[in-house]
């Protein structure tokens, strides 16, 4: 296979949509890369974008796709469900196929390098890349969001990998980095308490003391007029999609809420949907080699 890298860039607009096509334009237009998929949605007021290629490609694409929202999104004006820092939010890079982990984490440092020198925002390094083992976890670097930015690097503790500690004046700071697959998978409540929501999401996230590689948090999908649990699995394999369903099921269960159902965000591994088909059809000793197109992909 040839050397491949996925590239999910989290951009913080997800109502315009002249914006939105302008973005996914840098990657569309990009020779060698592929656009994949790509998730807005108006009440996280975001934009998830899924392309892979090779480095040189796809790090012009990036980097063009970064242009676009400096100039085009004023997190000062900025309103969304979804915890952000940045107009380009988070923009981690995942190795495909033969491409080794250390090559994604060079990648990943050479674009961060190069958004602060074209365009002054200031970067995190995160996960893979991250040269401080505090600053792994994205979570940790987002804390504060845009409007706490300013004051949080003043603290020489959040000096940003790459740039001066003042954030930019609209588009605020980006976390990049070189991670493993990592699934978003939100679960719709039928009911509109975000208390409710917030603290299912606290039972349900590994730093509260639930699942191991679960983080969560309560968003408002208040065009819907419900209440979402969104999850970001960072290991599917320890932690399958069923079992962080079952423990929502489970916790909401307790307030007399169901679930109305569920969703992936960008793309997904086909093991993770084999792991949970296998559970809710009580399959025994089945594995992907029993998928057809599996087969016929060898």
């Amino acid at each position: 296979m040839k050397k491949l890298i996925e590239t999910i860039p989290n951009f913080s607009e997800g109502r315009n949509q002249a914006k939105i096509k302008k973005i996914l334009s840098c990657f569309e237009n990009a020779r060698g890369v592929t656009l994949l998929d790509h998730h807005k949605d108006p009440d996280h007021n975001r934009l998830v974008v899924t392309a892979a290629g090779p480095a040189g490609p796809l790090k012009n694409a990036v980097l063009n796709a970064v242009d676009v929202s400096v100039q085009s999104i004023d997190l000062r004006k900025h309103k969304g469900e979804h915890p952000r820092m940045g107009a380009a939010d988070v923009i981690p890079f995942v190795p495909v196929g033969d491409t080794s982990m250390e090559e994604a984490v060079a990648l990943s440092r050479d674009v961060a390098k190069e958004i602060w020198r074209r365009y002054r925002v200031p970067v995190f390094l995160y996960e893979e890349s991250a040269a401080d083992p505090e600053r792994k976890n994205l979570p940790d670097i987002r804390r504060g969001e845009f409007e706490g930015l300013a004051e949080k690097l003043k603290d020489p503790k959040w000096k940003p990998d790459y740039g001066d500690p003042v954030p930019h004046p609209t588009a605020g700071a980006v976390a990049v980095g070189a991670r493993m697959p990592l699934i978003a998978f939100n679960v719709n409540l039928d009911t509109n308490s975000m208390a409710i929501a917030g603290a299912i999401a606290k039972a349900v996230r590994h730093q509260n003391g639930g699942l191991r590689h679960c983080r969560a948090i309560a968003i408002n999908l208040r065009q819907r007029g419900i209440v979402q649990v969104s999850m970001n699995m960072t290991n599917y394999v320890s932690t399958p999609l069923y079992r962080a369903l079952e423990m929502v099921r489970m916790e909401a269960g307790r307030y007399g809420v169901n679930i109305m159902g569920s969703e992936i965000v960008g793309l997904v591994p086909m093991d993770a949907l084999i792991q949970s088909s296998a559970y809710y059809m009580g399959l025994e000793n089945f594995s992907a080699d029993q998928v057809l197109e599996m087969k016929l992909a060898e």
